[in-house]
């Protein structure tokens, strides 16, 4: 544990380095959609991780949400540098995400709030709260995946 700690504080402190340039370090298109379709990869399986808890279906162990929590509020962040130019038609990612940039950038902002509240909720260790922060991280993929994602 004192070990994934380190690692995510590490990522904490980076994250704003590697954003800022982002746009630089991917070579080709290619790469960016790798990354950004990686993180939301890892977002869906620790929000995954969470859902035996929330359905009741295991114990609540505050320290394992926490450290889920904690891993998604950094994979929160990451995604969105590789929405760059050269980028659009050549994945699911609908052209309204750049031709619609500030709806798109609304909706990042409102999953971004919505993870924080989850992370206050698992810090608070009230199932009932993490139970509806959850589900409000959950309505906040989805209403941007109904407006910028194209069904396979």
């Amino acid at each position: 544990m004192k070990k994934l700690s380190l690692v995510l504080a590490a990522t904490v402190v980076c994250a704003p380095l590697w954003m800022s340039s982002a746009q630089a370090q991917f070579a080709k298109p290619e790469d960016a959609i790798k990354y950004r379709q990686s993180a939301f990869s890892m977002l869906s399986t620790h929000m995954s991780r969470l859902q035996p808890v929330l359905k009741g279906q295991v114990a609540f162990d505050a320290a394992a949400v926490k450290a889920n929590v904690a891993v998604i509020q950094t994979l929160s962040t990451l995604p969105w540098s590789a929405f760059g130019a050269g980028t659009q038609g050549t994945s699911s990612a609908k052209p309204e995400i750049w031709s619609d940039a500030a709806g798109f950038k609304a909706a990042q902002q409102k999953f971004q709030a919505s993870v924080v509240q989850l992370s206050a909720a698992a810090d608070s260790g009230d199932l009932s709260k993490l139970r509806s922060a959850a589900g409000d991280v959950g309505a906040s993929c989805k209403a941007c995946h109904d407006s910028y994602r194209a069904k396979k």
